[in-house]
């Protein structure tokens, strides 16, 4: 949808409502197109998604960071999932500080996952799982998604390798925590526990 349309909200609540989405997510770029997250209708936006108790999904850049935690301050009752790391460069790690920041607020969540397109070395990317720690040290495993953590376009084996071998810091619980439907992801997107009835 058209995040500059003033008549978003209305829409998103048909499509919450009367459809059954149970997310949005907003891509505010780097360069001045991504400015409309500080823009009038982001107030609106998100203080409608927190009254529906629908979660906020940030595709954003680290430079974006301090806007999410700016709307943060006015709505910390909202889920906020932020992707991919907030794409924070490995070769500038006090970047992802920005993110780490964010742990003051319960209500966000951080997906650890797209850690080789941020990586400069070859597989198992551990200078990219350098972050991916950083942020368990801080956020604790129940406030960080695993889901797509290993997406490489690869033969699934070398998933199961880079849990393993690159992310040795996480026990058993923490990855079920991480990686689980039955845990984190189904308590954030409530729609994977919805059943509707036959015919409907």
């Amino acid at each position: 949808m058209n995040p500059l349309a003033p008549a978003v909200p209305d829409r998103l609540s048909e499509t919450s409502e009367q459809q059954g989405f149970r997310g949005v997510r907003l891509g505010p770029a780097a360069d001045e197109m991504g400015d409309r997250i500080r823009g009038p209708l982001m107030m609106p936006l998100w203080r409608h998604r927190q009254s529906l108790t629908v979660p906020m999904t940030l595709l954003a850049p680290i430079s974006r960071v301090s806007d999410i935690g700016l709307l943060m301050e006015k709505f910390p009752d909202l889920k906020v999932v932020i992707d991919h790391v907030a794409d924070s460069p490995v070769d500038h790690p006090r970047e992802l500080e920005k993110l780490v920041a964010l742990v003051r607020y319960p209500k966000v969540f951080v997906k650890v996952s797209h850690t080789w397109s941020l990586s400069k070395q070859s597989y198992p990317w551990l200078d990219a799982q350098r972050l991916v720690k950083r942020l368990y040290n801080t956020f604790g495993p129940r406030r960080l998604k695993g889901n797509q953590l290993a997406h490489c376009k690869r033969a699934c084996y070398l998933c199961r390798t880079l849990v393993r071998v690159a992310t040795p810091f996480l026990n058993a619980e923490d990855k079920e925590w991480m990686f689980s439907r039955s845990t984190t992801v189904e308590r954030d997107w409530p729609f994977l526990n919805h059943h509707p009835e036959e015919g409907q």
